[in-house]
């Protein structure tokens, strides 16, 4: 069992938790993540790490609460514990196996959509670690919605805020930020990382792509049971299948097929919700008659 040593609500549907796995905590680099089961019969739920303390043996992971599975974890409490909490799994990101002289001279700009933040943060605080500061956006609908921004501008160069709204930093989407600071600003970079929704990934690798830069992006939005065995993960890089569970997550973005990817993710929206209604018809009390309940 893995105790949660610490739990905090970031927005009303995103949660924070530190969990207490010192072998996984040891071994873990940015870009990698976990798989969360919270009881024995439940599903695996593939969440990317946010944070890691070999120190203190804790992992932290941000859940968003959308589907019956997520919204159960969530619901746990500080000194509970969970049933699994495996990993490291994935590859780590690239830039942790380079050369650090070659590093050094390296200017990076990390694009962070919604919950994409958290697993961000690892990455931008290890450059920072070994003397890299990076530029960071982190888009949001708007501030209510918004996370990590404090634990983010410990560790970046310059920290940027783009909402839907206006209600802070940049009035609007995160590639129309990236091109402001490369036009105007007069901003240059080397390299890209992009982590977030698909379609906010899509359209930042195409940003990119107007202005040459290679882009990095993270595939995790896919991931279901985190073993690339049920498939739900393959996404086409340059015309060959990968699948991101275990040959990724992080893929060159520029080859990505996102509206491939985009139509894959939708296929479970409605198996989803018919899991969320026997969730909340059990919670109830109630007889299940949706055609899953066994």
């Amino acid at each position: 069992m893995f105790k949660i040593l610490e739990k905090k609500q970031l927005t009303t549907d995103i949660t924070l938790m530190r969990i207490d796995a010192p072998r996984v905590a040891a071994a873990a680099k940015p870009g990698q993540f976990v798989i969360v089961r919270v009881d024995e019969k439940g599903e695996r739920i593939p969440l990317t790490i946010a944070d890691y303390d070999a120190a203190q043996g804790s992992v932290t992971i941000v859940i968003q609460a959308i589907g019956s599975s997520t919204k159960k974890l969530c619901a746990y409490a500080e000194g509970d514990s969970i049933c699994d909490f495996a990993g490291p799994l994935g590859h780590p990101s690239e830039f942790v196996a380079e050369d650090p002289a070659a590093l050094a001279d390296k200017r990076f700009l990390f694009v962070a959509g919604g919950v994409g933040a958290a697993p961000v943060y690892p990455q931008v605080k290890w450059l920072s670690e070994h003397g890299i500061k990076a530029d960071v956006i982190i888009g949001a609908k708007n501030a209510e919605t918004m996370i990590m921004a404090d634990q983010m501008r410990a560790v970046a160069g310059n920290l940027y805020i783009a909402t839907d709204d206006g209600s802070a930093g940049y009035k609007g989407l995160v590639t129309g930020l990236m091109s402001e600071l490369i036009e105007k600003e007069g901003k240059q970079y080397d390299q890209v990382v992009a982590i977030g929704p698909l379609i906010m990934m899509k359209f930042v690798a195409l940003t990119a792509g107007k202005y040459s830069l290679p882009i990095i992006v993270s595939m995790n939005p896919l991931m279901v049971d985190g073993t690339g065995m049920c498939g739900a993960c393959r996404v086409t890089v340059d015309g060959k299948t990968r699948f991101a569970c275990v040959e990724g997550p992080e893929f060159d973005g520029s080859k990505v097929d996102f509206d491939e990817a985009m139509r894959r993710s939708r296929q479970y929206r409605d198996l989803e919700e018919r899991a969320r209604k026997i969730a909340e018809e059990r919670a109830a009390g109630h007889k299940c008659k949706i055609g899953l309940d066994k």
